[in-house]
């Protein structure tokens, strides 16, 4: 089996404290399983967390951002 591989990394994003930001990143295989992790950390939705994933693009949804999100 072909390995999933991305077309598009992420990219570092900027916001404000309290703001939301989204990262997002495209897969060469739609609808590929996809982890978020930060760090060693796998990142679960929650209410801080949204995970979105339209065919070969993925989305985390990081609300109420702190600095410690960076």
């Amino acid at each position: 089996e072909i390995p999933v591989l991305f077309k598009k990394e992420l990219q570092n994003e900027e916001t404000k404290e309290g703001k939301q930001v989204k990262l997002t990143c495209e897969l060469s295989k739609p609808d590929a399983p996809v982890k978020w992790m930060k760090g060693d950390t796998v990142l679960y939705a929650s209410e801080k967390y949204e995970f979105k994933q339209h065919g070969t693009v993925a989305e985390l949804i990081i609300r109420d951002v702190k600095s410690i999100d960076s």
